[in-house]
């Protein structure tokens, strides 16, 4: 009775296991398939591979992955940050981990998956490395962060230099940091709960303050800053004219509010265990649908 009892228990849990990740290709929607994007629209997706100094040849994981929304239409900016975490179906149509698929395959690969998984074209892409980041969070100055309690101990058994911020972290506020402060920041995982899914709030978090920083900025400053962006690049498949042509829309879309939004949102991923790590299964029919009502949201009542 035991063994049977036994037995059955395996047979449960590898159909579970076996259940997981049921996305299939007909849960996409296949690259020729896409529509083109709406009138107004540029998506440029910005990643960060976990390394202080990455080349091209040998990427890491792309841990960081957010898609940057201009709508000159509707006049909007979006923020769209995805877990690295997440299941996805690669170029191969076998199940990875959509930070791994930069590095298997390509930056490239990686526009096409994540466009067949949310449903629009990203044609765009800028890579950076962790030095990179903190290079362009310094030629802006530096940043403005919101601290809470759990985020001022995590940081302080850091030990980051006297420099890396306007004053002391003694308990929550708004603290001035310094590039290389700001990168530590957004890679906190494990500091007051929500593990990577905070992780991906505090990257939106950096963002969306450079973006308020940046509203009062000059056009002749707005192309310092895409130069010093260039220079700070590990690879992307956009020249200097399409890098123009996308400043130029951020730079008439400057007074937005930076609107946000989770892949996957809340009740939409699943937390695992495979292999020994973390996964998301997601459901990716669902993040589409709340993703694209996300972009077309202020357009339905024209």
């Amino acid at each position: 009775m035991k063994k049977t009892f036994a037995l059955l228990v395996v047979l449960c849990l590898c159909f579970l296991h076996c259940s997981a990740f049921s996305l299939s290709r007909e849960d996409l929607i296949l690259w020729d398939d896409l529509p083109p994007n709406a009138e107004g629209q540029s998506h440029v997706l910005l990643l960060c591979v976990d390394q202080w100094e990455a080349s091209p040849r040998d990427l890491g994981n792309t841990d960081g992955i957010v898609l940057v929304t201009l709508d000159t239409r509707a006049h909007r900016v979006m923020l769209t940050s995805v877990i690295r975490d997440a299941m996805v179906k690669g170029p191969d149509m076998v199940s990875n981990k959509i930070n791994r698929i930069a590095r298997l395959f390509s930056p490239e690969d990686l526009c096409v998956t994540l466009s067949q998984h949310l449903g629009v074209r990203i044609e765009n892409f800028i890579l950076f490395d962790f030095q990179q980041i903190a290079n362009i969070v310094d030629h802006l100055g530096g940043v403005d962060v919101t601290l809470n309690a759990a985020e001022i101990d995590y940081l302080n058994r850091y030990a980051l230099s006297r420099s890396a911020a306007d004053r002391p972290l003694t308990k929550p506020g708004v603290y001035h940091f310094n590039g290389y402060a700001a990168v530590i920041y957004m890679r906190i995982r494990k500091a007051g709960g929500g593990g990577d899914l905070m992780r991906t709030q505090r990257a939106r978090n950096v963002l969306s303050a450079l973006a308020d920083q940046c509203r009062e900025i000059s056009y002749d400053d707005a192309r310092l800053l895409v130069s010093n962006i260039l220079g700070n690049t590990t690879v992307t498949n956009m020249n200097l004219d399409e890098m123009m042509r996308i400043m130029d829309q951020a730079y008439s879309l400057r007074d937005c509010t930076v609107e946000e939004l989770r892949i996957p949102p809340d009740g939409l991923g699943t937390p695992m265990t495979d292999d020994q790590s973390v996964i998301q299964d997601v459901n990716w029919p669902g993040c589409r649908e709340v993703f694209l009502d996300f972009l077309s949201r202020s357009l339905l009542t024209e």
